[in-house]
């Protein structure tokens, strides 16, 4: 772990004021992962106090949760958790903080093995070890071949289009199949959803620092509280049918690889970069996925 961070920030000079993002970010990474095993552990009580959630938490299991002091703990880390990240993004560059937030699925997997005294085999090690490589080589291709420039309002439109459509797919599929789904689902779906949130997130915080803000930013945000609200929901359920850790193995690798594709793919960020790092995007995206499926298939509390 060690040496994947060594080698993505090693090309990187930060000045000190720069260098407080490191920091900031592992506190973050901690909250999230402390506040990932409450939440669960909270979703897991209502859940059998209930009689189970397999076709989604309803409304009521929601408002339970409200009751648990373990959940609602793991609310407030978690939102200390986004506080932090948000933080870091202000005093380092991206290449620095992304990869570091793949701690919170070490440190989740280390407390989630303790609090259920079940230890991780050497496939679920295995299938860790792929998800943060994946997600580091994937950041790290992104960030030196990739150029940064402000969203228009017509690129903010079809990113707006888009996370509607991703909206409604995701919502109808829950509301169809929602007796079948596993925790997969959630997790892609909730991946999907909070990789438009970081991205509407950083609009709104750039338009009300060059102040700029319009009707069209006040939409962004109507849009990142859907997307936030559908994402947090599939995240509960997500709790309720798998482990913790692996809830954040599959957020750590969907969330920011969705982020980064819509900077490539809608916003045209990597349209100078050279061949081969479209290669090495899916190559990467490809071995972090693949640890995510694997996690999910050998975890020792799913196979249970």
């Amino acid at each position: 772990m060690l040496l994947v961070l060594a080698s993505v920030t090693s090309p990187v000079s930060l000045t000190p004021h720069q260098a407080l993002g490191i920091p900031i970010a592992l506190v973050g990474a901690i909250f999230l992962s402390v506040g990932a095993q409450l939440q669960h552990r909270g979703v897991s009580k209502v859940e059998k106090a209930s009689g189970g959630a397999s076709k989604g938490l309803s409304v009521k299991q929601l408002l339970r949760l409200i009751g648990r002091p373990s959940w609602v703990i793991g609310t407030l880390m978690l939102g200390l958790a986004t506080v932090f990240q948000l933080t870091s993004l202000s005093f380092a560059p991206l290449i620095v903080v992304q990869p570091l937030g793949a701690v919170a699925l070490v440190v989740t997997s280390v407390i989630n093995a303790r609090a259920t005294h079940q230890r991780l085999d050497r496939a679920s090690k295995r299938a860790i070890a792929f998800c943060v490589g994946g997600v580091a080589i994937f950041v790290t291709v992104a960030a030196f071949t990739a150029t940064e420039k402000p969203i228009t309002n017509g690129e903010l439109v079809t990113v707006l289009v888009i996370l509607a459509i991703v909206l409604v797919v995701f919502a109808t599929a829950f509301t169809r199949f929602r007796r079948r789904i596993r925790a997969l689902f959630y997790i892609i779906g909730a991946g999907f959803l909070y990789g438009f949130v970081a991205t509407l997130a950083k609009v709104v915080i750039n338009r009300i620092e060059s102040h700029s803000f319009n009707a069209l930013t006040a939409v962004c945000i109507l849009f990142l509280l859907g997307a936030a609200v559908l994402g947090g929901y599939f995240v509960q359920n997500a709790y309720s049918s798998g482990p913790p850790d692996l809830v954040i193995a599959g957020l750590t690798v969907v969330d920011p690889m969705v982020a980064v594709g819509i900077g490539i793919i809608v916003l045209g960020e990597a349209a100078t970069a050279p061949w081969y790092a479209g290669v090495l995007f899916v190559i990467a995206g490809a071995i972090a996925v693949y640890g995510v499926f694997q996690l999910a298939k050998y975890h020792p509390q799913t196979r249970a």
